[in-house]
């Protein structure tokens, strides 16, 4: 009993240590060498064109790659935001996104993506990150696109 009073008391006393502050991403500066600049937390709407031509371009390159197949997306719709910063304001900006793809098979998919702070190419500008259910071959975000989102 005395063990169980003793762990107590350390986990009370060490909880002041387990917090800490929380620092904006806008306010810190990253760890870059090449861009000690901070985060600006503008990061383009799920709807706009230019993230949803990117979540295209990149479906129909992937899909032609490294499963030989000629599917593309044809449209999007019902795009609408589901989570903006969820982990805190601390974390690297992000844009979590849900729709439905209408896809050249014909038939309409779920897609799950977000839009991320200088997480582009090369880490320059905003970045996406896509999964359509039914066209998740590896499984990297099973079960059905459930793990792109938040």
């Amino acid at each position: 009993m005395k063990w169980l009073a003793a762990l107590i008391s350390c986990l009370i006393v060490s909880a002041p240590a387990f917090s800490r502050e929380i620092n904006p991403a806008e306010r810190r500066e990253k760890s870059s060498v090449l861009s000690p600049r901070p985060y600006h937390a503008s990061l383009p709407a799920c709807a706009d064109p230019a993230v949803l031509g990117d979540i295209a371009s990149r479906f129909a390159t992937k899909e032609r790659r490294f499963w030989n197949s000629d599917l593309q997306i044809l449209s999007f719709e019902r795009v609408e935001q589901v989570a903006w910063r969820p982990w805190g304001l601390d974390y690297i900006p992000r844009r979590y996104c849900t729709g439905t793809v209408v896809v050249s098979d014909g038939y309409r998919h779920k897609v799950n993506f977000s839009i991320r702070e200088d997480l582009g190419f090369i880490g320059f500008g905003w970045g996406t990150d896509s999964c359509v259910d039914g066209f998740d071959r590896h499984y990297a975000y099973a079960p059905h696109c459930k793990q792109a989102g938040p």
